[in-house]
């Protein structure tokens, strides 16, 4: 994708899970990248230890407008939004948190942060809630569910309210749930994979809630095709599969393709607050506008994961690594 080449690109977030491989990505493409983090440290950031040298790495706390007005004479030609506290369970007993970095960033960064010519917002899919009708269409009124989802989806009116105000150039994004190397184990998937390795035993709910699980470079694609080609969208574009499976499906999926010896105890836990039983992307706004299509299936995604995550356990929770030496 020859379009960002040399492209001036701030991403916020880029240590995170999904904006180090969206920063990777982009250094691979030829971008100017810088990143957003709290700390200007490697130690901090090991996601991004491959492309350090390679990256303009600025310090900066997004909740606090005085620290993103540092950046005000700064211009972009994109800034990728992706800074957010993204625990969804954990958002119940750390609301104040979940508000100020998922909107009050976004606050600071429209009105006191770099110019910029596009604003990429990645919003969530968890602003639906509840809806009646599947797959999850971007015109259905969201039903927020959790202070994580409100909080996504308020950002998302604010981006909404300075498109009209003052013509900003605001698109924001609904990736469904990712899966991938490099995410947190406090992540279903990861969680599971690492607890499979280790043979440990395996505590869920019943499992009957449906989600769709969407390998990382896949939604990566649909964000670049989306900053490439979209201007000024007044709706939530949708990335994400249309194929979910039942979280009880998912585990043994896991299970056995780790060829793990953990007892599995399905139904041992009660669902959490706010359940959403059924999550689903419709798609068609991207597959048809875009001609965006998964390229890696979620078996193969799977298989990839896991085997990251066997190179991970190796380093990070054997006693013997080079890492627990140091």
């Amino acid at each position: 994708m020859k379009f960002f080449k040399n492209k001036k690109v701030l991403v916020t977030g880029g240590a995170g899970f999904i904006g180090s491989h969206l920063t990777k990505n982009l250094v691979h493409l030829g971008a100017k990248v810088s990143v957003t983090v709290k700390y200007k440290s490697i130690i901090d950031s090991p996601r991004l230890l491959g492309v350090w040298d390679k990256i303009n790495v600025i310090e900066a706390d997004l909740r606090n407008p005085d620290s993103v007005r540092n950046m005000s004479k700064i211009k972009f030609d994109f800034i990728f939004h992706l800074a957010a506290y993204n625990h969804v369970g954990d958002s119940f007993v750390h609301i104040n948190e979940a508000f100020q970095a998922n909107l009050n960033s976004t606050i600071n960064l429209m009105n006191s942060g770099p110019k910029f010519k596009k604003f990429i917002n990645i919003s969530s899919s968890e602003v639906y809630g509840y809806q009646k009708k599947l797959p999850f269409d971007p015109a259905n009124i969201p039903d927020p569910q959790s202070p994580y989802a409100l909080s996504k989806y308020v950002s998302e009116l604010y981006g909404r309210l300075k498109f009209k105000e003052s013509r900003l150039n605001v698109v924001s994004i609904r990736p469904f749930n990712t899966f991938g190397p490099y995410q947190s184990e406090k992540a279903i998937i990861p969680e599971i994979i690492i607890k499979c390795l280790l043979n440990e035993e395996i505590k869920t709910t019943k499992g009957m809630q449906t989600r769709e699980f969407n390998y990382v470079q896949n939604i990566i694609d649909g964000i670049l095709l989306c900053a490439k080609k979209i201007n000024y969208v007044n709706q939530p574009i949708n990335i994400g599969s249309n194929k979910p499976i039942k979280i009880k499906d998912l585990v043994k999926k896991i299970h056995k393709a780790s060829k793990s010896n953990s007892k599995l105890k399905i139904g041992a836990l009660k669902y959490r607050p706010n359940e959403i039983w059924k999550m689903q992307a419709n798609n068609k706004f991207i597959t048809k506008n875009l001609s965006w299509k998964p390229k890696i299936s979620f078996d193969d995604g799977l298989v990839e994961t896991i085997n990251w995550y066997k190179k991970f356990t190796n380093i990070f929770l054997n006693k013997k690594s080079s890492v627990s030496r140091l």
